[in-house]
C-alpha cells in the first residue's frame, strides 16, 4: 500500500526516476496495467497532441485499479537535444486516486523508455518460442538504450526467459551501434539485415519514417516487438500480412497516428489480438513454433499509470527526490 498522508509533492529527476523504476517491480506493473486494458478496467482515453512546425506535444491521462492515477505531458521532436536527451521529453503526475491531490512529478522521457521497453519484454516472454536466445535489438537511440539495459537486469537472475542472453545491435549507422554495445553487454552487426538474420526475438526501436525490417530476413517462429515508427512504419504490410498480430489496446488499429499505429492503418481490427489477453490467459497466445509473431507497440496511458505507481512507492521507500508544496 502506498503511503498517500506525506505532505508535498515528489519531484523526481531524470536519474531519479530511472532509480526508482527497478526492472522486476516495473515488468510486473506493466503487466497488471496490460491485462487491465484487456479486460476493460483501464480508463484511458486516447492520447491527443499539438503539433508545431517542429514536433508534437501529446497528453495522456489514465487510471488502472491496483496502480492508480496518472497523466503525461511529452513533446516528440525530431532533434537530439544537448545533455543526452532523446526525442520525447515531458513530465508525469502521479495523483491520490481517492481524493486528487497530486502527489508526484517525473521524468516523462525516463518513463516512457523503460515502460515500453518492459512492455516489449512482456510481449516477448509470452509470444516467443519456447527456447528463443538469439536476440536482436535494431536501433541505437533511448529507446533501444533502454531495451538493451532491461534485457540486461532481467537476464540477471530476474527473469529465466533472459538468462544468458546477449544481444546484438543492428543499425543503419555502424558506428553508432558500435558505440552504443560498448556500454552494454551486447555485440554490433555489420548490418540492420545481418542482425535480424537468424534472429529469435527482434525489438525494433527506431524513430524511422520507412521499414528497417523486412519480411524476408525473418525467420520462421520469430517474434517481433516494434516500438517506434512514431513519424512511419517500422516493418512492412507484408510482415503485417504474414505475422499473428498483438496490440495494447484495439485503438492501435482503428485509431489514426499518433493514437494509433502507422503500420495497421487499414488493417481488419478483428485480426489484433490484446497482449494483455495472452498474460491473462484468455487468448493462447502463439500457436506454433513455425508461426511469426508481432507486437506492434503505440504506448498506452496505461502503462505510464504502472511506471509512475512504481517510481512514487520506490521513491519514497529509498527517500529519492525532494517535495514541493503545490
Amino acid at each position: 500500500m502506498i503511503d498517500t498522508a506525506v505532505s508535498g509533492v515528489l519531484v523526481l529527476d531524470r536519474d531519479q526516476t530511472r532509480a526508482a523504476l527497478p526492472a522486476d517491480a516495473l515488468l510486473a506493473a506493466v503487466r497488471t496495467a496490460l491485462v487491465a486494458i484487456s479486460r476493460g478496467d483501464a480508463s484511458a482515453p486516447p492520447r491527443v497532441a499539438a503539433r508545431s512546425p517542429h514536433g508534437l506535444l501529446g497528453a495522456m491521462p489514465g487510471y488502472v485499479p491496483q496502480l492508480g492515477l496518472a497523466a503525461k505531458l511529452v513533446t516528440v521532436f525530431s532533434a537530439v537535444t544537448a545533455g543526452g536527451h532523446g526525442a520525447h521529453r515531458g513530465i508525469v503526475a502521479y495523483f491520490d486516486e481517492e481524493n486528487g491531490r497530486p502527489l508526484a512529478v517525473m521524468d516523462a522521457e525516463t518513463i516512457t523508455a523503460l515502460r515500453t521497453a518492459a512492455t516489449a519484454t512482456a510481449a516477448m516472454i509470452a509470444l516467443a518460442r519456447p527456447g528463443a536466445r538469439r536476440v536482436a535489438v535494431i536501433g541505437t537511440g533511448t529507446q533501444a538504450r533502454a531495451q538493451l539495459g532491461l534485457i540486461a537486469a532481467l537476464g540477471s537472475g530476474l527473469d529465466p526467459a533472459l538468462d544468458s542472453v546477449r544481444p546484438v545491435v543492428g543499425a543503419r549507422d555502424r558506428g553508432a551501434a558500435e558505440r552504443l554495445v560498448a556500454e552494454l553487454p551486447a555485440r554490433s552487426a555489420t548490418t540492420v539485415e545481418e542482425a535480424v538474420r537468424g534472429a529469435d526475438v527482434v525489438f525494433c526501436c527506431t524513430s524511422s519514417r520507412e521499414p528497417v525490417v523486412r519480411r524476408s530476413w525473418l525467420g520462421g517462429g520469430a517474434h517481433l516487438s516494434s516500438v517506434g515508427g512514431s513519424d512511419g512504419p517500422e516493418f512492412g504490410d507484408d510482415t503485417l500480412r504474414a505475422a499473428s498480430l498483438f496490440v495494447e489496446w484495439r485503438g492501435a488499429v482503428t485509431e489514426p497516428p499518433p493514437a494509433g499505429a502507422w503500420e495497421l492503418q487499414g488493417a481488419d481490427p478483428a485480426d489484433a489480438r490484446l497482449i494483455g489477453a495472452v498474460l491473462d490467459g484468455a487468448h493462447p497466445g502463439r500457436r506454433s513454433a513455425e508461426e511469426l509473431t508481432l507486437f506492434k507497440s503505440t504506448g498506452h496511458a496505461a502503462l505510464d499509470v504502472a511506471a509512475a505507481s512504481v517510481a512514487y512507492r520506490v521513491a519514497r521507500e529509498r527517500g529519492l527526490g525532494f517535495s514541493v508544496d503545490l
